[in-house]
């Protein structure tokens, strides 16, 4: 517990001053070293990084995306991503036919996954930096993804009763899970009050409310479906580059979620006016 929490007194600030103070280039730089570790993480724990190359070929895309996207290129890099993964590792696929390491079609989609899915859900806070506002937006899925999962746990562990509605985290409660989506609510309508009183940004509550609920919802539910995943591949955490907390998909997971969801409301219901 102490190594967990003086790792994330190191990190969270250093974190904060890419998202809040420095230009969007030092925040895709950051996002893609995220996404390629993330990727190899992925492919590790699923028993596809011992394949020849497909860890390489998917950590390199996962790089370029955020890159793509700051540079204004975002759908053409992606397309080429996209195109040029799928050619190397069916290729890869094809020359291992019918041999003991032969790839299996979940592999490639695994690489897919790790490789074009994760990088461009996370480079969701890249778009968002580069909004006007963009400095306070990208907080947004910050505080869904970090701050909903205290509110769950102390909501779990001072009233959680009804435990095991899942198999996947048998320990966490219905409890937990509520106080997380309203301690989600709670804390968007604080940073929306703080953003009001010492930014004098006239911010609508109710939209706020709403970005909280619903950000804490998709994170509750991206922590589960990467929990899944370990699950089914009998792993305990996909690494251990962050001591006390695992891998960086460990850490990033519930981001994936909810950087997307976050953008999408930004650009539909905007809060800030």
């Amino acid at each position: 517990m102490v190594t967990r929490i003086m790792v994330a007194v190191v990190l969270a600030p250093l974190f904060f001053v890419v998202l809040f103070f420095l230009d969007p280039i030092f925040l895709a730089v950051l996002l893609a070293a995220i996404c390629a570790i993330a990727s190899f993480e992925l492919l590790r724990a699923t028993g596809v990084a011992h394949h020849n190359g497909m860890y390489i070929f998917s950590a390199i895309t996962a790089a370029a995306i955020p890159m793509g996207v700051w540079a204004g290129y975002g759908d053409i890099v992606f397309q080429v991503s996209a195109l040029a993964l799928m050619a190397a590792l069916f290729f890869i696929a094809i020359r291992l036919y019918d041999r003991e390491k032969a790839v299996r079609f979940e592999d490639i989609l695994v690489c897919f996954f790790g490789g074009l899915m994760i990088p461009m859900f996370l480079s969701a806070l890249v778009l968002l930096k580069g909004m006007e506002h963009g400095r306070y937006l990208v907080l947004l899925p910050v505080i869904c993804a970090f701050l909903t999962d205290a509110g769950a746990y102390f909501a779990g562990v001072f009233l959680g009763k009804h435990r095991g509605i899942t198999r996947v985290s048998p320990n966490k409660s219905l409890e937990g899970y509520v106080g997380g989506i309203l301690s989600g609510g709670l804390f968007m309508l604080l940073y929306g009050a703080i953003l009001r009183q010492f930014a004098q940004i006239d911010v609508s509550f109710p939209i706020m409310a709403l970005y909280g609920l619903l950000g804490s919802a998709i994170t509750e539910l991206g922590d589960l479906s990467f929990s899944l995943i370990k699950r089914q591949f009998k792993v305990k955490d996909y690494g251990t580059l962050l001591p006390g907390h695992g891998g960086m998909l460990d850490r990033f997971d519930s981001m994936i979620f909810a950087a997307p969801l976050l953008l999408l409301l930004v650009e539909l219901l905007p809060a800030f006016h």
